[in-house]
């Protein structure tokens, strides 16, 4: 019988050959929130460390990079809001890499959605993903294990599509789905045309749950101090040894047994309710009973393993966007920090308020944010250069 990983097993990987190690060399915004136009040059280094006081444009920045990935970026904000106030409506992100490749996000005043060049050719935003590979953690984060369990669902989705481009898409799908069966028991719609619909939301299902538990066996093979499970209807199919199209027919059933509405909304269990669990295994708890800074702690545990994760499997050097998430730890957690992510082969992107915080960081460039501009970039003059 066909088992799916266990959540809380580690899984083993063979290693593949170091090819496509992708870091930003410059990156230029134009009329990007209160960026005009400034451009920041890498000089080759792992950690750019971007400096200022509240309100400089250090956030916008990592927002443009995380754009670069194809995704809507770390703030999930309408194109409107982050064009420049007094632009022309529209804005641009261009970076050069270390390949020599280079990619762009851009959005004009008279279009209604993003759009995204390589090397100067038109391409969708879904296509950037193959060069870039980028996370974040934001003070957004710092509760995610006690807020609600959608905002756990949206973060640990957004890792998972890292390596299952097509994860997204179907989360969306599922989504979609579930409001086109809803909409359907309320109008009467005839016993067939749900049948279809169960049929499809089953088989979405049944591989959104799937990834999720891959991901999760896949991510605790790299995670010491935490393990982290996935829980729900679908994932215990799959988990308790049904294989896809057991569980896919047992979620037609489900399906099908539940076809009445409560107060004109559907009630029904599925991917769309489950939710993700951290267990930190120093302290014997949950993440969600840890103090704050113990959940701090599992945050960048977590990112660190995923930055492993995305180096193993796909030999891609991952983007790690980190705002005000390192500037609050004391001095030697800062620096075991930067040199997990140095072992990590990541670039990290990180925001503070004062520089001299990070002035131990190795492999840096520090650049000084003010009013939306950036007055001048400082080289860090470290011994550990550069591979």
């Amino acid at each position: 019988m066909q088992r799916t990983a266990n959540p809380c097993m580690p899984v083993r990987f063979r290693p593949r050959p170091p090819k496509f190690l992708l870091m930003i060399e410059s990156i230029t915004l134009s009329n990007f929130r209160n960026h005009k136009a400034c451009r920041i040059q890498t000089h080759g280094r792992r950690n750019i460390i971007i400096t200022g006081p509240n309100g400089a444009g250090k956030t916008a920045v990592l927002e443009a990079v995380s754009m670069l990935g194809g995704d809507k970026g770390l703030r999930g904000a309408v194109m409107t809001d982050i064009a420049k106030f007094d632009g022309d409506g529209g804005f641009s992100v261009f970076a050069n890499l270390d390949d020599d490749t280079e990619i762009s996000v851009y959005f004009s005043s008279a279009d209604t959605n993003r759009r995204a060049k390589i090397d100067g050719d038109n391409a969708t935003l879904s296509d950037l993903s193959a060069y870039l590979r980028i996370v974040w953690l934001t003070p957004k984060e710092d509760r995610l294990f006690v807020d609600a369990a959608s905002d756990r669902r949206a973060f640990f989705d957004r890792l998972v599509a890292s390596f299952d481009s097509a994860h997204a898409g179907r989360v969306a799908r599922l989504s979609k789905l579930m409001s086109e069966r809803a909409f359907a028991l309320k109008n009467g719609r005839d016993k067939y045309w749900i049948d279809a619909l169960d049929s499809q939301i089953a088989g979405t299902a049944v591989a959104v749950a799937a990834a999720r538990i891959q991901y999760a066996g896949e991510l605790n093979y790299f995670l010491k101090n935490c393990a982290v499970t996935v829980s729900g209807l679908v994932e215990s199919m799959l988990i308790s040894g049904n294989n896809a199209a057991e569980a896919e027919r047992n979620y037609i059933e489900y399906l099908h047994n539940n076809r009445e509405l409560v107060g004109d909304k559907m009630v029904l269990d599925g991917p769309h309710k489950s939710d993700f669990g951290v267990f930190n295994k120093k302290l014997n708890l949950p993440a969600n009973l840890t103090s704050t800074g113990q959940q701090k702690t599992v945050l960048l545990d977590l990112i660190l393993a995923h930055a492993k994760l995305v180096h193993t499997k796909t030999a891609r050097r991952p983007l790690i966007l980190l705002d005000e998430a390192a500037a609050h730890l004391d001095s030697n957690a800062r620096a075991n920090l930067f040199a997990e992510l140095g072992a990590a082969d990541a670039q990290v992107w990180a925001t503070g308020l004062d520089a001299t915080v990070f002035a131990d960081v190795p492999n840096a460039v520090f650049v000084a944010c003010k009013d939306g501009a950036i007055n001048n970039i400082l080289v860090a003059e470290n011994e550990d250069e550069q591979n």
